[in-house]
């Protein structure tokens, strides 16, 4: 026997089911984003290695990218992620471009990593970015189309949360506990840590790192003020924008929250399932300002957030929260009666398509029955009978396969009888 051929690890095979699933979030995507106003785009999806070096890391570069060498010799790589293409692009035609910009895209990304449960090396990504303009409102929005879309596929306030915090509050606490600049990155990946360590082994690490045990037990305190927010005059306007926007039951301020202290530079967030088995985070982002100039563009204030459709397909397929999944998206079947009248089911289920209906034939010849089981395995609901008596006297049998019923229709009525 012939070996068989496996998948490449970590990736992923979309039966016609996953394809459902798949296009269900883009279709939940894709809404939540135009009814703010945000325009689809697109960038390739081979990039070249150096567009990654300057900012994204030598982490992502080195050890997370699918990077080889094209037959013209130059490096290239899998796009692992969408804001420095967009970085690039948006600098490319910066004089042309109205500001600001609304822009989403949902496409494919790869990552060498470790694929487990929430994770695979290669994933759809939703990436919804607002550039040009520098305000609290402007990250509320970016954060209402987040909520929009939890509220959309049936996750309601206590089941999915969005937590935000701000790089500008966190700076300032951290001058008030006199924590030096060169620390803050050690510190902020600390904080990070804190929900997967064990309090006496994080304080440990903490001392290690080189705070006192009064910045210790600043920062500690700090981490537990869930009021902390209204010392800061961005969150205070985040919050009423957001009230404002219907979207504030979604959203919580939670101080432990870091991203990137070397790419965010004001507020920061990430949404969570809070009551399923899944920690990761739906989604993530924040306010970044400095990225369009890294690329050689002019400065220019952005806000966005990247959600991978793996972690969201698990909560909402944990959740109960798919749709009945149909196996076929025509609802009619035009059975074949017998080899004579093959030629008459052919035309009419043209004349069906072309009366915007989905409509699929029968492509061989088998007992009526059995074609009927097709269909109801199918899920389809109309089944059509073109017999000789039917054909003689210009009429059609509709078989409705929920209920069993039949009944007649004259040919010339059939599409007004078939519409919803």
């Amino acid at each position: 026997m012939a070996k068989k051929i496996q998948a490449v690890k970590g990736t992923r095979e979309f039966y016609p089911q996953q394809m459902a699933l798949r296009n269900y979030i883009y279709e939940k995507v894709r809404a939540a984003a135009q009814a703010f106003g945000y325009q689809e785009w697109d960038a390739p999806f081979i990039e070249t290695i150096d567009l990654y070096a300057a900012k994204s890391g030598e982490e992502l570069v080195k050890q997370q990218s699918f990077t080889f060498q094209d037959r013209g010799g130059d490096f290239v790589t899998l796009r692992p992620e969408l804001t420095p293409s967009l970085a690039r692009m948006i600098a490319a035609k910066q004089g042309e471009l109205t500001f600001p910009l609304r822009w989403w895209s949902f496409g494919p990304f790869w990552r060498y990593e470790q694929p487990q449960k929430g994770r695979s090396r290669e994933f759809f990504q939703w990436n919804i970015d607002m550039l040009g303009a520098d305000t609290p409102e402007a990250d509320a929005e970016l954060i209402a189309v987040g909520a929009t879309f939890l509220r959309s596929v049936g996750l309601s306030p206590e089941r999915a949360l969005i937590y935000v915090n701000d790089r500008r509050l966190m700076d300032s606490q951290f001058d008030a506990l006199q924590i030096p600049a060169e620390k803050r990155l050690d510190v902020s990946n600390l904080i990070d840590r804190r929900a997967k360590m064990e309090s006496a082994k994080w304080d440990a690490y903490a001392l290690e790192l080189g705070l006192s045990q009064t910045q210790l037990d600043g920062l500690k305190s700090m981490l537990g003020d869930f009021d902390l927010w209204q010392k800061s005059p961005e969150l205070t306007r985040l919050f009423s924008a957001l009230e404002a926007l219907g979207a504030r039951e979604y959203v919580k301020f939670d101080p432990n929250i870091v991203r990137g202290l070397l790419y965010y530079t004001g507020t920061v967030f990430e949404a969570f399932d809070v009551s399923g088995s899944l920690k990761r985070a739906i989604f993530g982002g924040g306010r970044y300002d400095n990225l369009l100039a890294d690329v050689g563009g002019q400065p220019l204030p952005a806000v966005g957030f990247a959600m991978g459709d793996v972690v969201i397909g698990i909560i909402l397929q944990e959740a109960n929260l798919l749709p009945d999944f149909t196996p076929s998206p025509a609802q009619i079947l035009v059975t074949v009666f017998d080899e004579s009248l093959r030629t008459q089911s052919l035309v009419l289920s043209a004349e069906l398509r072309a009366a915007g209906l989905r409509v699929m034939v029968s492509p061989e010849l088998s007992k009526l029955q059995k074609q009927f089981k097709f269909a109801d395995k199918m899920k389809m609901k109309i089944a059509l009978v073109l017999g000789p008596d039917e054909a003689e006297k210009g009429t059609v049998v509709v078989k409705n396969l929920e209920s069993g019923e039949q009944v007649q229709v004259a040919r010339e009525a059939l599409v007004e009888f078939l519409k919803p």
